[in-house]
Formats: C-alpha cells, sequence, structure tokens
C-alpha cells in the first residue's frame, strides 16, 4: 500500500511540475514582460493551498488552477497578474486563507482580482433567485472594476467545460444551460471569438449528445467534398494575390457543429440544406500598418474580378467595427461551381483581435485598472450601458438576466444623429430605444421621431444608415405599451424603472385596501395571505395583485374568505390534483378519447444525480410544458417548480436554458422509456409547387400508407405555390421524421420540416 501511494504522489508530482512548466515556457514565448518569479510564488502558495485535494476526475486539484492559468495565458493573452490570479482563483474560497493574505503576500492588484473571483465563485447563479441575480451584478459590477475578472472567469468556465464528463447528468445541464445563457455570449461580446465558439460547442454536446455526435460524423463525410470546393475556389484568389505581391495565407472557416444545429432548429432545415458551411479567410501582413484598410478593399476589387460578388452581401466591418473589436471585410462570391461562398479579408492584426478579442491589446494602469485606447471605445460604452441597468437593477432575476442579456449577442447596425454623429444600435432597436441610448430624460419624454426627415412613431425599427432626430413634449410621460417594442437592455430597464416608481404608489393603495378587508373578517395580513390571494386570482405575481386592487380590476369577496379556510372543493382523485394536457391521447391512432393526466407532489428527497425514467404508465405524473412541446424522443429534462411538481421540458427550449442558468439545483436528468402505446401531437410544415391532387397525395401518404392520424390541416395556395400546416397524432419524434421523409418523396414537394 505504502509503496502505491509514493507511486501516485511521484506521478502527481510529474504531472503538476510538467503542466506548470509548460504554463512558464507558453508565459516566456509571449509579447509580456517576464516576471517568472511572482508567478512561480503563486504557483507554490495555490499548490501548497490545495495540497491533498482532488476533483471528481481524480487528479490533483491544482491541475485546474495550472490549466485556467495556461488558458489565460495562450488563448487570451493574458499578462503576469492575470496568471497569478488564475492560480489563486480558489485559494480563498476553498482553504482557510483570507484575500488579506493575498494582499499581503501578492499585493493589492492580484488580490482584487481574487477577491472578485471568489465573490462569484460556484458559477454565476447560487441556490436562490435573488441570490442569483445579486451573484451576477456582483460579477458585472467587478468586471467593470477590472474586466480581467471576468476574462480569467471565462478561463475557469472553459476548463469546467472541457472537463464536464465526471459531472452527473443533472448538473452537466445546469452547468451547460448557464454557460450557453451566460458565458458564451460574454465572451462574444468580449470578442473571444474562439473560445465562444467551443463554450457553445461543448454546451451542445453534453446537451444533446447524438445530435452532436451526428453533425459531427456528417461534417466529416463531406470533408472531401468541401475541400476539393475550397481548392478549385482558391486556386484563382492565390494567383491573383501572389501577383499583387501579397504575403498572405488563406484558411478555410467550417461553421461549428452548435452553429449548424442552431441553423438547423430556427431555420427548420436538414444538415443538407445549409449551403455556408464553408467560408473562406484570407489574411494577410500589410505593406503599410496605415494603409490595411485599403490593402483589405484592394484584395476585394481583385477577386471581384475573379468571381462575381453578391451585391447585397457586403459587409464593411473595417470603417464600423463591431462592439467587441472585430475588423474585417466580407464578401459573398459566387463560385464556378454554383454556390455563394462567403470571403473574409483582414489583416493579421485583425485577425488576432478577431480570435483573441481586445484582451489582445488590453493595457492595464498601474492601479490595476482597465485603460482603454480609442479602439475601446465601443467596450468601453458598453460597460458604461451594463453599470446603468445595475444601478436600477429588475427585482425579478429572470428579467435582470434577459435585460443583460439582450445587450450581449445582438447584431449592429450604425445610426446617425442629426449633427451627423455616428451611434452604433443593436440592430432591430426602435426610435424610442435611441432615444433612451441618448438620455432617459429625451426617452421618457418622446412622442415620435423624424428619420431621414420623415415622421415616424415610435415604435419605428431604424436600418443602418438612418439619420434619425427624437421629438419631445414636457407632457408625455412613459407608457406600460412601450415596454412591447423597445429592444435594447438599456431601454428596457429604464421603462421598468420609472413604470416601478409610478406604480408603487399604486401597490400601497392595493395592500392597504387588503389590510382593511381582512381587518373586517378578523384577519391579519401576511406575506403568505397575499400569495395565496393572487395565485387564486391568477396574479402572477404579489404586487400586480396589489396593482389589480388599486385599479378596481380585481374586488375581494366572500371566495376569497372561503379559499384562505380552505373552503373551496377541488377535483381530488386520491394521488393528486388534475389537469387536462391536451395533446396526449390514448386509443387506436391516437383517436381514443382524452384522458386526464393527474400531477402526483413529488417527493422532497429523492436521488436528483439518477435519471428519472417517463413510461406509459408514470407519465401523467409530470407536466409536460407547451413552450416547447416536447414529445419521446426529443432530449429533455425535468424542472421541480414551486410547487414540487415536475415539468418536462426540451433541453433547447428557451424557457428550460433561462431555468438551468437560474435554478440549476432543481434540474433532474430525464429519458424517456416509451413502448408506441400513447399519442402526441405533431406539427408538419409544407411547401411546394400547387397541382391538381396534391392535397389527395399528401393525405394518402399519410393516412393510408403511415396509418397516422391527421388531427388538422391547413394548406394555401398563391400563384402556382402551396404552403401547409398539418397536425398530426404520432407516438414519438421517430414517426414524425418517417412520415416528413415521405413525404419529402412527392412529386414538386419543396420542402416539408418539423415545426412543433
Amino acid at each position: 500500500m505504502e509503496d502505491e501511494q509514493i507511486k501516485r504522489e511521484a506521478a502527481d508530482t510529474e504531472l503538476i511540475n510538467g503542466a506548470f512548466q509548460h504554463l512558464l515556457d507558453t508565459y516566456i514565448s509571449s509579447r509580456h514582460r517576464k516576471k517568472v518569479d511572482i508567478i512561480t510564488k503563486a504557483f507554490n502558495f495555490a499548490r501548497q493551498a490545495h495540497k491533498g485535494v482532488r476533483r471528481l476526475s481524480g487528479e490533483p486539484y491544482i491541475m485546474h488552477p495550472i490549466a485556467v492559468a495556461q488558458i489565460a495565458c495562450e488563448e487570451v493573452g493574458l499578462g503576469s497578474t492575470s496568471i497569478c490570479a488564475a492560480l489563486l482563483h480558489d485559494v480563498v474560497e476553498d482553504t482557510d486563507y483570507t484575500t488579506e493574505d493575498i494582499e499581503n503576500i501578492f499585493g493589492a492588484k492580484i488580490a482584487q482580482i481574487v477577491d472578485g473571483l471568489t465573490k462569484i465563485s460556484g458559477g454565476i447563479f447560487g441556490d436562490q433567485a435573488s441570490a442569483q441575480a445579486e451573484n451576477f451584478k456582483k460579477l458585472l459590477l467587478t468586471m467593470s472594476d477590472d474586466i480581467r475578472v471576468i476574462l480569467i472567469k471565462i478561463c475557469d468556465r472553459l476548463h469546467n467545460m472541457r472537463t464536464l464528463d465526471s459531472q452527473p447528468a443533472n448538473k452537466k445541464y445546469k452547468i451547460a444551460g448557464e454557460t450557453l445563457y451566460i458565458y458564451a455570449p460574454l465572451a462574444n461580446r468580449l470578442g473571444l471569438n474562439k473560445i465562444k465558439t467551443e463554450l457553445e460547442d461543448l454546451s451542445f454536446r453534453y446537451e444533446h449528445p447524438e445530435q452532436y455526435d451526428s453533425i459531427r460524423r456528417k461534417l466529416a463525410s463531406t470533408q472531401e467534398s468541401r475541400q476539393t470546393l475550397f481548392d478549385r475556389f482558391t486556386t484563382p484568389i492565390e494567383a491573383s494575390l501572389k501577383e499583387m505581391g501579397i504575403e498572405y495565407s488563406i484558411k478555410e472557416r467550417i461553421k461549428s457543429p452548435y452553429s449548424i444545429w442552431h441553423k438547423m432548429q430556427t431555420k427548420h432545415v436538414t444538415f443538407d440544406e445549409i449551403y455556408d458551411i464553408l467560408a473562406v479567410r484570407i489574411i494577410f501582413k500589410p505593406k503599410s500598418r496605415e494603409e490595411e484598410i485599403n490593402e483589405c478593399f484592394n484584395i476585394y476589387v481583385a477577386i471581384s474580378k475573379i468571381y462575381q460578388s453578391h451585391p447585397d452581401r457586403l459587409r464593411d466591418w473595417l470603417n464600423h467595427p463591431k462592439a467587441n473589436g472585430y475588423q474585417a471585410l466580407h464578401v459573398t462570391l459566387m463560385s464556378k461551381q454554383g454556390r455563394w461562398i462567403e470571403v473574409q479579408i483582414r489583416s493579421d492584426r485583425m485577425d488576432e483581435i478577431a480570435e483573441q478579442g481586445l484582451a489582445a491589446h488590453w493595457k492595464y494602469k498601474e492601479d490595476g485598472q482597465v485603460e482603454f485606447t480609442e479602439d475601446e471605445g465601443e467596450l468601453n460604452e458598453w460597460l458604461h450601458t451594463i453599470k446603468e441597468i445595475l444601478d436600477d437593477p429588475q427585482p425579478d432575476a429572470m428579467d435582470f438576466l434577459d435585460a443583460i442579456k439582450m445587450n450581449l449577442f445582438a447584431s449592429e447596425i450604425f445610426v446617425f444623429t442629426p449633427k451627423g454623429e455616428i451611434k452604433t444600435m443593436p440592430a432591430g432597436c426602435t426610435a424610442l430605444d435611441f432615444a433612451f441610448s441618448i438620455h432617459t430624460f429625451l426617452g421618457s419624454h418622446c412622442i415620435g421621431a423624424k428619420v431621414n426627415h420623415k415622421l415616424v412613431p415610435l415604435s419605428h425599427k431604424l436600418q443602418s444608415g438612418d439619420q434619425v432626430e427624437i421629438l419631445t413634449s414636457k407632457s408625455q410621460h412613459v407608457q406600460q405599451s412601450w415596454i412591447n417594442f423597445v429592444s435594447t437592455a438599456k431601454a428596457k430597464a429604464k421603462i421598468q424603472a420609472i413604470l416601478r416608481r409610478d406604480g408603487r404608489e399604486l401597490q400601497k393603495q392595493g395592500e392597504e385596501i387588503l389590510n382593511e378587508f381582512l381587518d373586517k373578517h378578523d384577519m391579519k395580513y401576511t406575506n403568505a395571505i397575499a400569495d395565496q390571494l393572487a395565485a387564486f386570482h391568477e396574479a402572477q405575481k404579489r404586487e400586480i395583485f396589489f396593482l389589480s386592487l388599486a385599479e378596481k380590476t380585481i374586488i375581494l369577496g366572500e371566495k376569497d374568505i372561503d379559499e384562505l379556510q380552505g373552503k373551496h372543493k377541488k377535483l381530488k382523485n386520491g394521488k393528486g390534483w388534475r389537469k387536462y394536457v391536451p395533446f396526449l391521447s390514448y386509443g387506436k391512432n391516437g383517436k381514443g378519447v382524452s384522458k386526464p393526466l393527474s400531477l402526483f407532489i413529488v417527493p422532497e428527497k429523492f436521488n436528483r444525480k439518477k435519471p428519472i425514467f417517463i413510461t406509459d404508465d408514470n407519465i401523467t405524473q409530470y407536466k409536460f410544458m407547451h413552450c416547447c412541446h416536447p414529445i419521446p424522443g426529443d432530449d429533455i429534462l425535468g424542472f421541480i417548480d414551486n410547487k414540487s411538481q415536475v415539468e418536462i421540458h426540451k433541453r433547447s427550449c428557451p424557457v428550460a436554458t433561462k431555468l438551468k442558468s437560474s435554478f440549476g439545483n432543481r434540474i433532474l436528468d430525464a429519458k424517456w422509456d416509451m413502448h408506441k402505446r400513447l399519442y402526441f401531437d405533431a406539427t408538419i410544415h409544407l411547401k411546394g409547387i400547387d397541382r391538381i391532387g396534391m392535397l389527395n397525395e399528401v393525405t394518402k401518404v399519410i393516412s393510408e400508407q403511415m396509418n397516422v392520424n391527421i388531427h388538422k390541416i391547413t394548406l394555401s395556395s398563391d400563384e402556382g405555390i402551396f404552403d401547409g400546416i398539418i397536425e398530426l397524432r404520432v407516438h414519438d419524434r421517430d414517426d414524425v421524421m418517417e412520415i416528413i421523409n415521405s413525404l419529402k418523396k412527392i412529386d414538386n414537394m419543396q420542402k416539408v420540416n418539423q415545426i412543433m
């Protein structure tokens, strides 16, 4: 036993020393000042602090901080301060050392970053909604103080995602969901494109392993044909670049598995119907750094002489870089094989920023604060917007996360002020969004706008290149309806803040009405009573209930006293409350009578590390949610709601994504164990060239050949093109795919895809 222990310790030492030496070698070969001593000191300190501790995978715990530091150094391009903070990032949380100890040994800068990382440890979100929102606020506040905190946190999350195999399935869904919802968009917003792509792919791999493997196999099987297309397409381009005397490299950019899957889901297309899997990247070394933008356009002119360019697909990110610093010229060309191929033209400097983000060029002042150059002005503005939202955050955790996330992933347009100043705005924004982006007072008193000198309403959506003049009136006040058409986080947050301020007085009136009502019936007010009556009147929150009381849309009466005293009779079957779920049927071909589903109370204590299996017999225990309409064959998960009932969602469901991010401790792994006895609703979309007998053939394939019951069919024809929706009763998702494949064989059928 002792010999085995000695061997294991020797193996651990060799593993740890090798990993740290690789980190030092990477750092020494970087452009940073060589501060090897302090990095070695941080490593030895962290190694001693974590001595004897192992990760779930079995490796020594110190391997994790080393790996995070390696990512920070090699993949993000950070320096000695960040490397030290990465090595020490778990010390305060997991050991007896304090932030003060770190400051005394390593100085204030490193201690400040470690403190920021400690405050947001264990993921962004805790166990309760309010704690999650508070933790996320801490993350963003610390980020706006020193951007290195979130950069190291992203490195930490990337390593956790790379080593997620050792976690149980429910933890995988929680961590993957949180990664996709917050960390990938943050990485994107900070210009860390390579890391963003890997985070998305890893999340996809752990949440939808079969679909991930399927796309990887299809990419591998089509690699040869893509390589042939790439070689034929780039050969004349290379000849032209050599003739121009340009020092260059040409690379292929393959769409990532997650991007392919996401497009398949949102566009309802198959893998074979995605035509932009291949793109071409031209990276050149400019003869003069001052002329690199002109050289990009010179290359564009040269290759446009070889291939026809698409007139509507020229994207100039050179003169107007994206907010995350991305610069390039995108052009789409028609290949000789009849395929549109996107070409991205960028200099070596632009390519470095595209891969590492603005971190590649961030500078730091002596006090540890970020020093933004002019190039980072957009990022600075974004951080300022985040701070503004934090000044008056949403009281509801989910609303707060949505408000922040709205600013993370939006595409951008360029809008001009009346004086000709350019403003970057998210695509899909309105005139009212623009008004709030200038100033809160302007937004709150906005009555309309002039866009390109024409009068437009507040809800008018802006286009790139629009010149916008905001019209105001002192008598104008913020309206509840404005929430429905603004799209930026800042506008939404400000509108909600003003409405909340105005609504507080009404809420107080409503609370007084409830108090008086309860006094009359010898009852005392408690939050529990208010919540019970709010639920009874189907008000989502207590505050909404109070508003309704003040506005007289809810009138209290005897029925409310009966509710509080438990006198309302409820249909009960001895096992739980009954609820009708319309998309589940029993009987031949789904034609039998719909059967009510009983909702059982879920035990508070059960093994959350093991999956729940949904069977023909126990299916009535679960709530199948209409937000995503899961049926057998879908990748699913369970969520324990506030009433201790288990909701079933698709793992890709937008609502489930929020739940994974916000209530990860209530996520369950769920699997199907069905035997084609029950029927579920599914919806298929059809499109094709209209002809006599088309509808007859469609119904024959479904009803006669496939023996499937058509629940509802809607078809319309316009100028020889038909478009239709068919609702079916099927056993599972395999049935749906079989029906789709059969329908595709019908003559003149152009497109068949599943909607739900």
